[in-house]
């Protein structure tokens, strides 16, 4: 099954809603059925408001996912940043309990004034090390997400994401397309663009682990390092276009949670992205 929806609230919501308990009720009413809540600044929420806006979601059998705090680096080598990132990732493991959230997605790191090997080779062992302390305390029922990025300083191309999700079932790919696109200065144009994608993932961590994905999807601005800034639907320069991905996804039966990251319209564009897939055949 696919499922729909945007990260935070569009420009529109502002409108005529004020709570942010009402975007579950919004979102129904647009068909929508996924929503990605972000703790990009930290998690510093009470658990009585996350709990409130659990239930809302809930009442209207919307899933909601989370986005981990943009602090959070693993391919640094400091012992004591690293435990930092890790207990940022921990704590929004906690708070996601009062949203009745699954799923947590977060970038995996910059490479700062490393080479590139080191800083993965960073990534990897402080990903074990969080994958310990999540066993540890009885966390692993939590699906963590890194997420491919679209700056040539950060790690998180398909092939590296695919690298840490081999450590453990508990890690589940979040490819985002529009970082994919900027990443690889447009290179997301054909159904074979997406397909060689999933292709990797499946011969990767199997067949059934590359049906299952968490995507972001959104047109970005990009240049010599890639991403710049993220667009709207109405861009028609930079891409890329959801057509031939929603084709891929018919095709091969793939189950995924689809959030929108368009900038300020990535409600509006979730509903298109909905209404293209379900035109498919």
């Amino acid at each position: 099954m696919i499922k729909f929806g945007p990260s935070g609230n569009s420009d529109s919501f502002y409108e005529t809603c004020k709570q942010s308990t009402q975007a579950a009720a919004w979102c129904y009413a647009r068909g929508l059925n996924a929503y990605e809540y972000s703790f990009a600044r930290g998690t510093n929420i009470s658990n009585e408001t996350l709990q409130a806006l659990g239930e809302a979601f809930a009442n209207y059998d919307i899933e909601i996912t989370v986005h981990a705090p943009y602090f959070i680096n693993f391919a640094q080598s400091d012992a004591q940043m690293v435990e930092k990132s890790c207990q940022y990732i921990l704590q929004s493991l906690e708070k996601m309990k009062y949203l009745k959230a699954k799923r947590l997605v977060f970038h995996p790191g910059s490479l700062t004034k490393q080479t590139r090997d080191v800083a993965m080779k960073n990534v990897l062992s402080n990903l074990k090390l969080l994958r310990d302390k999540i066993y540890a305390q009885g966390l692993q029922d939590f699906i963590l997400c890194p997420e491919t990025m679209g700056k040539h300083g950060q790690i998180g191309t398909v092939s590296e994401v695919i690298e840490m999700c081999k450590i453990d079932p508990i890690f589940m790919p979040a490819l985002d397309f529009g970082h994919i696109n900027a990443y690889q200065g447009g290179s997301l144009k054909t159904e074979y663009d997406y397909a060689e994608i999933f292709q990797e993932i499946k011969s990767a961590l199997g067949s059934a682990r590359g049906k299952q994905v968490h995507i972001h999807f959104s047109k970005i601005e990009y240049g010599e390092k890639g991403e710049l800034k993220h667009l709207t639907f109405e861009d028609t320069k930079y891409g890329p276009e959801f057509a031939p991905l929603a084709k891929v996804l018919k095709q091969q039966d793939i189950s995924a949670i689809i959030i929108c990251e368009s900038r300020g319209t990535q409600a509006e564009d979730a509903m298109t992205m909905k209404s293209i897939y379900e035109a498919i055949s």
